[in-house]
């Protein structure tokens, strides 16, 4: 039976192992750590096989700990958060969902797109130079904005190559990624509802992924790019 709910020793290992963040200690407690990982991959498959009542997902990955601390100036071994991803299924349904799983109120789910491809970006791109009615009025309404919160993501300090930076719709022309996130305590990521919690909002953000999957799916004229 998959588990739905995060026991308190998650955080309690996670916030032991951000002081002591070394291979030594890491062995020392590696027993430990493989049962709690064992809890937090039957939570994030419990959370996967929630989500596919709602939406078409394709892939689950479940982030593993250890770093790579290749071209990384912070040198710690270990992450210090438990965290998955859900992949949406097929050509025609595009974004995905992240949950974060991190000590000391840094918990936090999104959902979204993160630094599409050059083409996924440039199409977006020109959806808003075209228009934006419908994109704002999904991402606006109280229900969304609610859950969610504003649209978040990097973006340019001015408008894009070839594109106007006086457009009505440059605030959205200018980010590099389209995301949103919702925050959550410790408190909350314990609580027995924090999986229903998480799942409502990511059905919640359908609206969002199904007008994005469309404008990624078709040429500005409409047509389907989609063999």
């Amino acid at each position: 039976m998959q588990q739905t709910t995060i026991n308190k020793s998650a955080f309690d290992f996670l916030k032991r192992l951000e002081q002591n963040n070394t291979r030594e200690w890491f062995a020392e407690h590696k027993t430990e750590f493989k049962a709690i990982e064992a809890d937090m991959k039957s939570f994030f498959n419990a959370l996967a096989e929630d989500v596919k009542c709602h939406d078409e997902i394709d892939r689950t990955k479940i982030f593993r700990i250890y770093r790579d601390v290749r071209f990384s100036k912070n040198k710690t071994p270990y992450k210090i958060n438990f965290s998955s991803s859900l992949s949406r299924a097929g050509a025609s349904l595009r974004g995905g969902y992240y949950t974060h799983i991190q000590p000391n109120n840094a918990s936090f789910i999104a959902g979204g797109f993160w630094a599409p491809e050059k083409d996924d970006l440039l199409r977006i791109r020109k959806e808003f130079e075209l228009e934006a009615d419908e994109f704002r009025a999904i991402i606006n309404k109280s229900d969304f904005k609610n859950i969610w919160g504003n649209l978040q993501g990097d973006e340019l300090k001015t408008a894009p190559r070839d594109f106007d930076k006086s457009h009505p719709n440059i605030d959205l022309i200018k980010k590099k990624s389209f995301v949103f996130t919702r925050k959550f305590t410790d408190a909350e990521v314990l609580s027995p509802s924090f999986i229903s919690e998480v799942n409502l909002s990511f059905e919640a953000i359908r609206p969002y992924f199904d007008f994005m999957s469309a404008v990624l799916t078709t040429n500005l004229n409409g047509e389907s790019l989609i063999d």
